[in-house]
């Protein structure tokens, strides 16, 4: 950020300039917690604003309270995970009424076999401490209690409740390249699609875990919300309570060219995001009369990255930049911000592109960023599971050094 000299005409006196460009606050990443393995989540417990968990890929679920790591964990299932390579512990949520329910969701690829699993676990008497006994699998519309992933990437992961209460899993498109087997478009698989079901009425005993609600995209697989997705690692949800449209946002992975961010307003199921038949806005495996579909609201070349990482929409009060879209790139190692302008139909529109990687690496350089995070109150998180670190984005205003003598 420059200062701006001004000189008086004729001035034969020294001018000492301090303005208040000098005392403005920059964007800043500050090393919050440490001594992370594989961290690939952060995740705000909806019954106490003081508490967050980090996930490790390898299997472990971790407690953060009042910004201490905490030394036992809160779960460990790493004897149930198979972690090698885009594999792992990848996703975790809350309901709303967990302080109540006690229940939590967490979503991993199981040892043995690659399948991904949705699970049901339930904290012990200890607050801080979940019960390992009380694993309880998803069972699908298939009849399986997993989701059968042919392949080892492409895995997604992740798990979110949405302003409605139901709970949303992203789900990759079985691995490969190109999408071999056409799942995202296939209306009778679970994979390369995003499922919402209703965990809350659901008692312990029951088989399946869930019930699937009224509202679906009405597809064979009835869990199904949208569906054309390659492998979209990390969504979201723009929170009304902190004065969010309730949209969600997605950051699909791309082929070999395109990432991209997809928008879409509260409560629009069926959705079809368009892969295989686009990467990005670009057409990819297309025959002939292939339909526009839902196409994103942003994408980008691999000449400026190559695996995106969603964020969230910023409703915090730690920077001045409410409604804009935070996101990065793994691979390159980039955040980035975009803001978004919303029409009478709750559609988006995507602009002012903005590169906050230098002014976040101010604390040392960003490594391979896995997640983002939110607190209670709306302020951003970043998980980088190159340095097994989470920062906290804020403003720190620079030391006074743009102090300058001016002489005529």
């Amino acid at each position: 950020m420059r200062l701006q000299a001004f000189r008086q005409l004729g001035a034969a006196v020294a001018l000492l300039l301090f303005t208040a460009a000098a005392a403005a606050a920059q964007l800043r990443a500050v090393p919050h917690v440490f001594g992370l393995s594989n961290p690939v989540g952060y995740v705000q417990d909806p019954s106490d604003p003081a508490v967050q968990y980090v996930v490790e890929k390898t299997g472990a679920i971790k407690v953060v309270n009042n910004g201490l790591l905490q030394t036992a964990p809160f779960l460990y299932i790493a004897s149930r995970v198979a972690a090698e390579g885009e594999r792992g512990l990848l996703g975790l949520a809350f309901p709303p009424n967990y302080a109540a329910s006690g229940r939590f969701y967490v979503l991993y690829t199981r040892a043995g076999d690659g399948n991904v699993v949705v699970a049901r676990y339930k904290r012990s008497a200890n607050r801080f401490v979940a019960d390992p006994n009380s694993h309880f699998p998803m069972r699908w519309s298939t009849g399986n209690d997993s989701i059968v992933h042919p392949l080892t990437n492409h895995n997604a992961g992740c798990l979110q409740f949405g302003p409605d209460g139901m709970l949303y899993i992203a789900s990759g498109d079985g691995g490969g390249g190109g999408d071999p087997d056409n799942n995202a478009q296939n209306p009778s698989s679970l994979l390369g699609k995003i499922l919402r079901i209703d965990v809350s009425t659901a008692a312990d005993t029951d088989a399946n875990g869930f019930v699937v609600p009224a509202g679906n995209a009405g597809l064979p697989r009835p869990e199904i919300w949208s569906l054309g997705w390659r492998n979209p690692w990390r969504f979201s949800f723009d929170n009304p309570a902190l004065g969010g449209t309730g949209a969600m946002v997605v950051a699909d992975v791309g082929q070999g060219n395109w990432e991209e961010i997809d928008y879409e307003p509260n409560n629009r199921p069926g959705r079809n995001y368009g892969w295989r038949l686009w990467e990005g806005t670009h057409p990819y495996n297309q025959p002939a009369g292939t339909p526009l579909l839902t196409q994103p609201i942003f994408d980008y070349s691999h000449s400026m990255g190559a695996s995106v990482t969603g964020g969230y929409v910023y409703r915090g009060s730690a920077v001045e930049m409410r409604g804009r879209y935070f996101f990065a790139d793994y691979v390159f190692r980039r955040v980035w911000s975009l803001a978004l302008t919303i029409n009478g139909a709750g559609e988006a529109a995507a602009s002012d592109l903005r590169d906050h990687t230098a002014e976040l690496s101010a604390a040392g350089a960003l490594g391979g960023i896995s997640s983002f995070g939110i607190d209670a109150a709306g302020d951003l998180y970043i998980v980088d599971y190159t340095r097994g670190m989470v920062l906290r984005v804020g403003k720190e205003p620079r030391p006074p050094t743009n102090v300058r003598v001016i002489r005529d």
